[in-house]
């Protein structure tokens, strides 16, 4: 996804400008998150991953498109099987219905043996939004929890969980929340609002995506919501991906299906 706009031309997502982020609503696959020493292994196979997998800079295929919606499609090259073994589909639908984005994600295992892998989305999102009042925008969790935080070190996980920073449900998004980069939730929620109390919102719904992280660099203008099925491996882990955090292992000629809505709600 490049963009989204009202129907007045407002931008709701980040534009991707480099002086914060050259990201503007990346796929994350086969991995989310770091690897240890960027290490993964499929079992004796082993190959160096950066961080969130190659999906993020891959080229994707336009499969099929309508007024309303659009899918494309990445498969596996000589360059990805290289560092991960296996034949593979992975496709992503856009579908416009009134004021609600839905955004599809399927992955189907086309090898002949088990194939583990994490997925997860990473969009960015306007800080503040457009025709929002000024001050505090807070992410609100349609549970009311207060899940707890997976604090993290040179991009992994610590062991133990921290309580996190949800009072009721609700976050002001404030700069000091990420000085320590991205805040990971491993059990998340299936539901959420990012907005100020009064104004412009959006809303989110999750699906299959339990993990959850929030990340906005120091001083840039987005807050990236990103709903993952996956994180970072644990500090001190080994490089298997599927002993992964929520991993997922996926049969020959399976597939498994991930999305997520964002409806405008505006002022």
């Amino acid at each position: 996804m490049q963009y989204l706009r009202t129907a007045a031309g407002d931008d709701l997502l980040w534009h991707g400008d480099p002086e914060f982020w050259s990201g503007r609503a990346p796929v994350l696959f086969p991995i989310v998150g770091r690897a240890v020493e960027d290490q993964i292994a499929v079992g004796d196979h082993r190959a160096i991953m950066p961080q969130h997998g190659f999906a993020r800079r891959s080229l994707f295929a336009l499969e099929a498109h309508t007024d309303e919606m659009c899918c494309h499609v990445l498969t596996q090259t000589e360059d990805t099987r290289a560092v991960y073994p296996f034949d593979f589909s992975l496709r992503i639908t856009h579908r416009l219905e009134a004021d609600t984005l839905h955004v599809t994600a399927d992955v189907s295992n086309e090898s002949n043996k088990p194939m583990p892998f994490g997925f997860g989305f990473h969009p960015a999102f306007s800080w503040p939004l457009p025709n929002a009042p000024q001050g505090a925008h807070h992410v609100t969790l349609a549970s009311g929890g207060n899940p707890a935080r997976a604090a993290l070190q040179d991009g992994l996980l610590l062991p133990n969980l921290i309580p996190g920073p949800f009072s009721e449900g609700d976050l002001a998004i404030e700069e000091p929340l990420f000085s320590d980069g991205a805040m990971v939730f491993p059990h998340g929620t299936d539901a959420l609002r990012y907005g100020p109390y009064a104004g412009s919102a959006l809303a989110f719904t999750f699906h299959n995506l339990p993990d959850l992280a929030l990340w906005r660099p120091t001083g840039a203008p987005f807050l990236c919501i990103e709903p993952w099925h996956g994180t970072a491996s644990y500090l001190g882990d080994g490089p298997q991906i599927a002993e992964r955090p929520n991993s997922i292992t996926l049969a020959p000629a399976d597939t498994a299906q991930f999305g997520y809505t964002v409806s405008y709600c505006a002022a």
